[in-house]
C-alpha cells in the first residue's frame, strides 16, 4: 500500500471515530455544549454516531489489517460516504436558517469543510485506485 494511501486511511478513520463519538455523546449534552441543533429524541443521533464510528473502525482496519489479511472499508467507499454527508450538511447550512449559536455554526461549517477537503484530496491523489 502506498504511503499516501495509508496516511489518508488513517486520517479519514480518525475523523470518523471523532464524529461518531460526538454523536454517541449526544444524549449527555454534547450538542448543547457545542451549540449545534438538538433533537427531542436521542435515538437517531446515537444510531448515526454508531454507524459513523463503525465506518472509522472499518477504515482503520483497512489501514492496519492488510498485513494480517484483514480488509475494511476502502477509500473509494469512504470518499462517497464523506462527500454525501458533508454535502447534506452544507445544504442544511446554506438553505435552512438554523437557530443556533455562532459556535454551532462555526463547528458545523468546520466539519463540513474539513470533510469536503479530505474527500477532494483523496480524489485528486487517486489513492482510492489500486495500482
Amino acid at each position: 500500500m502506498e504511503k499516501k494511501h495509508e496516511i489518508l486511511l488513517a486520517i479519514d478513520g480518525i475523523i470518523n471515530l471523532a464524529l461518531g463519538i460526538l454523536l454517541l455523546l449526544f444524549p449527555v449534552g454534547v450538542a448543547e455544549l457545542l451549540g449545534v441543533p438538538t433533537s427531542p429524541l436521542n435515538f437517531y443521533p446515537t444510531i448515526l454516531g454508531a454507524i459513523i464510528f463503525g465506518i472509522g473502525i472499518a477504515l482503520l482496519m483497512e489501514r492496519y489489517g492488510l498485513s494480517r489479511n484483514i480488509r475494511g472499508l476502502g477509500l473509494g467507499g469512504a470518499i462517497a460516504i464523506n462527500l454525501c454527508g458533508a454535502l447534506a450538511l452544507l445544504v442544511w447550512l446554506l438553505c435552512s436558517p438554523l437557530d443556533i449559536p455562532v459556535r454551532g455554526h462555526v463547528i458545523l461549517w468546520s466539519i463540513a469543510i474539513v470533510v469536503v477537503v479530505v474527500g477532494i484530496v483523496e480524489i485528486f491523489t487517486k489513492s482510492w485506485k489500486y495500482q
